[in-house]
């Protein structure tokens, strides 16, 4: 029976992935074999021996520690692309609220309590002029990172009228098959930042994005744009919005990681980290998280890891061995010719890696027995090991 501890409150569409019949799920379980976890901080917790794998029901993985994780070989997957659609909505409404005065008029509307009817259709219309905004047909969009989210935000915008450029340093093969012929494609973020009235952010919070959003580059925008940011709170310097905002540069910030220097100001629309926050998001990002969960646990398969590189094989035999080295030479080779030694015949294997680190499977005719793989945990650079 594998054990599946759960932090926060996961949906229900995701712990019905785990069969029963094979899996214990609770919260209160203490050496479970795999985490599904949504928020919760796992940064100082020790980790129990047994576990083998955590699955983050979410794209951001600061909850977790990532590097601690790999280094004691627990593979942690995040759920990229689960909540796209959440976002992308949002980023619509972004779009809206920070070009129609929207915003700003129901604020208007909302203080006129107390007026007679007689009163209020004069005060409405004498007023209204005042919230005037533009359209987005026609407007152009920059998208900085075109992942799951970016892709979905570009497509969305093509069909409201708006003309898309996209910027991605990093862009996967099936993110740029996901594209539309009709984005067009900036060399340079700065040739983005020139040409875009609009320009929403959808990139990872890594070292390389943080303050990507700075004094030097809102200087290459449009004046008058309106910046987005439903993407990571350190990927923007505050402080140097609030500059750009003060000086007339950009119109508005419209993010979800509101900030006391944001609060109380009219060109700032600021949202409570609401980009997921949807019942078919959460639902979503739970049966992804789980379905990793499961596929890792069961048969060693890897999609979607943060930490380990994708590796994906179809069981063949009833006996597989999974195992983790660092990337260095002649590790497979060693530990093919213990199983050769012992006259176990590979039937199936594949091997990937990815920076430092290299994950084989292998499925075998016979069962190893508990030499082989002590063995094999002993072989110099392996330090994730495990039969299935």
């Amino acid at each position: 029976m594998y054990k599946i501890r759960t932090y926060n409150t996961i949906a229900v569409e995701g712990l019905e992935q785990f069969p029963r019949d094979r899996y214990e799920i609770s919260s209160e379980i203490a050496e479970p074999d795999g985490i599904l976890v949504r928020s919760a901080n796992l940064n100082e917790l020790t980790f129990p021996s047994e576990l083998k794998a955590i699955a983050r029901a979410g794209a951001g993985v600061n909850n977790v520690p990532v590097e601690r994780c790999t280094k004691e070989g627990i593979v942690v997957f995040n759920s990229p692309g689960a909540n796209a659609n959440a976002v992308k909505e949002l980023v619509l409404a972004g779009l809206l609220l920070s070009s129609r005065g929207i915003y700003a008029g129901m604020r208007f509307t909302a203080g006129l309590s107390g007026t007679s009817h007689e009163q209020m259709g004069p005060l409405l219309e004498a007023k209204k002029k005042h919230f005037k905004g533009q359209e987005l047909t026609g407007k152009t969009l920059g998208v900085v990172g075109l992942g799951a989210i970016g892709s979905h935000v570009a497509n969305m915008a093509l069909h409201m009228g708006m003309n898309v450029i996209g910027y991605d340093p990093a862009i996967s093969i099936d993110a740029a098959w996901r594209l539309p012929a009709q984005v067009q494609k900036a060399e340079n973020l700065q040739q983005l930042l020139n040409r875009s009235d609009y320009v929403t952010l959808h990139v990872p919070a890594i070292k390389a994005t943080e303050n990507l959003i700075n004094q030097g580059t809102l200087a290459a925008m449009k004046s008058g744009a309106r910046l987005l940011n439903f993407a990571r709170e350190t990927i923007v310097n505050t402080d140097d919005v609030l500059s750009a905002l003060d000086a007339g540069k950009l119109t508005y910030y419209v993010t979800d990681f509101p900030s006391p220097a944001l609060i109380n100001r009219d060109d700032v629309i600021a949202m409570p980290h609401l980009g997921a926050s949807t019942y078919e998001a959460e639902a979503n990002c739970a049966i992804m998280g789980a379905q990793q969960l499961v596929h890792f646990i069961e048969h060693g398969n890897i999609r979607n890891s943060v930490n380990f590189p994708t590796c994906e094989l179809e069981r063949t035999t009833g006996f597989r061995i999974c195992f983790a080295n660092q990337n260095v030479p002649k590790v497979l080779s060693q530990v093919l010719n213990l199983l050769a030694d012992q006259n176990i015949n590979v039937v199936e294997m594949l091997n990937k890696s990815r920076d430092d680190i290299a994950y084989n499977i292998l499925d075998i005719e016979t069962e190893p027995s508990q030499s082989v793989l002590d063995a094999i945990a002993n072989t110099e650079h392996v330090f994730h090991l495990r039969s299935i």
